[in-house]
């Protein structure tokens, strides 16, 4: 282990064990895009350890973040429905609305606006350097991004501190965009009054699923398997996953990334060791892992699957779900935009 990697993992430890001993004391802000449905990735990369800081009490907040939509594509396709099965992801995987907050960022004006005094606080060339925004900006669907996607992550930290978040799920890649909503809360309490956390990174452990065609799994490359998905749909999508013409099955991400993610995702579903996973398979080949990946699967997914059925069936409290979520983000967003307006010299009035 290098000395980078052994001082992040230390770090790591050390907030979570200060989360379990006074969870009261974290606000976790985190969420989705609607872009597409959500998928396997989500689940195991974000979703279920937004359920199990819910479950340990920490106060979450899940955006639906329907504006930032528009950074990396021209129109927002289907933000209705995005939206809707978003809505029955969250709650078929767990998020629970007694003790989570779920809204959309065009519900909640007044945390839009607190993105004009932090865009203040922030570099043109700062915003430049972005190695995250750089990647987005290279898988974007347009020719040319227009600015909103440099101002992206200033948004993302008026998501974050709008309800003064201190603890922000994120993975490696994130982290350029975390610091940016570090920086703007600090300078803001240097310039002003101390008034925002500088959010702290709970770095995500989830490995990496690889899509069915190889690459990172996403929404917007059609290479995922949704949690919206049914069996005989998962069965074929895996069936169809890249995999490679050697007959033993062995876990080694580095040199069989396509078969090696397929023996992860089993393993992740099943609570095992991928190298118990992929022994257990041998000599069996590809057919073989497909099954064994597709057993898996939807034996994980069965009861996300019914809850979410259960949910589709009464969308009427799944929208008042969201009516209540956005109702407290809107009265913390107020209240948070009155309390800048007021260290600010009455600027923003």
């Amino acid at each position: 282990m290098s000395t980078a990697t052994a001082t992040v993992a230390a770090s790591t430890a050390d907030l979570e064990a200060r989360i379990r001993q006074a969870p009261q004391k974290f606000r976790v802000m985190t969420g989705d895009r609607p872009t597409g449905p959500l998928h396997l990735g989500h689940y195991f990369g974000t979703l279920h350890n937004r359920v199990r800081l819910q479950e340990l009490g920490v106060d979450v907040f899940v955006i639906i973040a329907d504006y930032q939509v528009l950074t990396d594509r021209d129109v927002a396709d289907r933000l209705g429905e995005h939206m809707e099965g978003m809505l029955l992801d969250y709650l078929a995987v767990g998020i629970d609305p007694a003790r989570s907050t779920v809204f959309n960022h065009s519900a909640v004006p007044a945390l839009n606006q607190l993105m004009l005094p932090f865009l203040s606080l922030v570099s043109v060339a700062e915003l430049n350097r972005n190695p995250t925004v750089k990647d987005e900006i290279a898988h974007s669907r347009q020719s040319a991004v227009s600015g909103l996607m440099f101002t992206y992550p200033v948004h993302q930290a008026a998501d974050i501190l709008f309800c003064k978040g201190n603890l922000v799920p994120v993975g490696q890649d994130q982290l350029p965009h975390l610091e940016v909503t570090r920086t703007v809360a600090r300078r803001f309490n240097e310039r002003y009054e101390a008034v925002f956390p500088e959010p702290e990174a709970l770095l995500s452990d989830a490995p990496l699923l690889l899509g069915t065609d190889g690459t990172k799994m996403s929404k917007s490359r059609g290479n995922s398997i949704a949690l919206g998905a049914d069996a005989d749909e998962t069965a074929r999508l895996i069936k169809g996953a890249k995999t490679d013409a050697e007959l033993h099955i062995t876990y080694d991400p580095e040199s069989r990334p396509g078969v090696s993610s397929l023996v992860l995702l089993a393993a992740l579903c099943l609570g095992r060791d991928p190298h118990a996973v992929a022994e257990e398979i041998g000599g069996g080949g590809a057919a073989a892992l497909k099954r064994t990946v597709t057993e898996a699967v939807n034996s994980r997914m069965a009861p996300i699957r019914a809850r979410r059925a259960e949910y589709a069936r009464d969308m009427g409290y799944v929208r008042s779900v969201l009516r209540a979520g956005n109702e407290r983000a809107n009265e913390i967003a107020a209240a948070t935009l009155e309390e800048v307006r007021s260290v600010m010299g009455g600027a923003l009035q």
